[in-house]
């Protein structure tokens, strides 16, 4: 085991059949060593710096029927909102306010948004904020699409794969392709985008190496962002009775990504910290080095709900602020409000 730990730390490789012998093996004692060699790592591209980000979750409207969310489609037990433009608007000048200079606009796929209305949404961000980096999170869409809206000024665009199995991703995705999931992230990648992937760590049914396969696929893909949040079970899904992912093994697999892939941008979830009070500054101290507060009005922001009992949800934007940033600097990290990019982006 301390061989692999070394291994991964000095090359940022291993097999998928070492990762799978890693997982089923690692002690209390190993993930130590394995959150120092992580935390290094993201030092060593990264510095102490934990960048911010504005999230803005601005419709629960959803087309898709994902077993594990709790805003699929099937789920007629949620009150259902949608943000205008102007709305989003009015969260991107509070963010700005309080100092973000990146947007991440989130939501369902949900299909009212089109690629008119989210272009000139764009373009008006961009008139405001000249400076400023707009993530977008919205799901599959047409090639021609997310190229219209790349060239409307979007910068970003974060897409998990959820799982490399392909049994697992079909068993819980009944309306989608995993293929067809692989061909929108290579394309988001081929047209200029920082590209963001990731998965979920306990879902019903997976395994060991389906895990190494998902990290062994973040490797090949090489993304600029990777989120990796643990199962948490919603009451109104199909899974709603299963068991969750844990924090220990979320963290484990936090942590190998950032010695796989140590140039990534690794958000510590607002996942981790509804299943741990010090979820997210466990999960900087094995190597993330993004949070995410949330910007989302308060009048709707407990709709959003991907999971149940999601953290901050009463909270206004200007706690979540300064509440994430005291939280930061207590775990002795520096926080950045900068656009914070893609280390590959930096270079270039």
């Amino acid at each position: 085991m301390q061989n692999l730990l070394e291994k991964i730390y000095l090359t940022n490789d291993l097999s998928n059949e070492e990762i799978t012998y890693l997982l089923e093996n690692i002690t209390h004692e190993d993930r130590e060593v394995l959150n120092n060699y992580a935390l290094k790592t993201k030092q060593a591209y990264y510095g102490n710096k934990v960048y911010l980000r504005g999230l803005i979750e601005f419709s629960n409207i959803c087309r898709q029927d994902c077993l594990y969310c709790g805003i699929r489609a099937s789920n007629a037990k949620v009150k259902r909102y949608r943000l205008t433009p102007e709305e989003i608007l009015g969260c991107c000048d509070q963010g700005y306010e309080l100092g973000y200079r990146t947007f991440v606009l989130q939501s369902g796929e949900d299909l009212w948004y089109t690629e008119e209305i989210l272009s000139s949404l764009i373009q008006e961000i961009k008139r405001r904020y000249p400076e400023v980096a707009i993530t977008l999170s919205i799901g599959e869409r047409r090639v021609g699409t997310y190229q219209r809206l790349f060239t409307a000024g979007a910068d970003r665009f974060l897409m998990r794969h959820e799982t490399a199995s392909k049994e697992l991703y079909e068993k819980l995705h009944p309306m989608m392709s995993f293929e067809e999931r692989r061909t929108c992230l290579s394309s988001l990648k081929e047209i200029g985008y920082q590209v963001g992937a990731g998965f979920m760590v306990g879902l019903p049914g997976q395994t060991f190496a389906d895990l190494a396969e998902d990290l062994r696929y973040l490797k090949e893909l090489c993304p600029d962002m990777i989120g990796i949040g643990p199962f948490i079970p919603h009451s109104e899904t199909p899974l709603g009775a299963e068991k969750g992912g844990t924090l220990k093994d979320t963290l484990v697999m936090v942590a190998l990504a950032r010695l796989l892939i140590p140039e990534s941008l690794i958000p510590a979830t607002t996942a981790l910290g509804t299943l741990h009070p010090q979820g997210r500054e466990l999960a900087l101290k094995a190597g993330a080095n993004v949070v995410m507060p949330i910007i989302t009005p308060t009048s709707v922001r407990k709709q959003y709900a991907l999971y149940e009992n999601k953290i901050c949800g009463d909270d206004h934007p200007e706690d979540c602020r300064y509440c994430i940033e005291r939280r930061i600097q207590s775990a002795g990290f520096e926080v950045d409000l900068g656009r914070g990019d893609s280390w590959r982006f930096i270079e270039v």
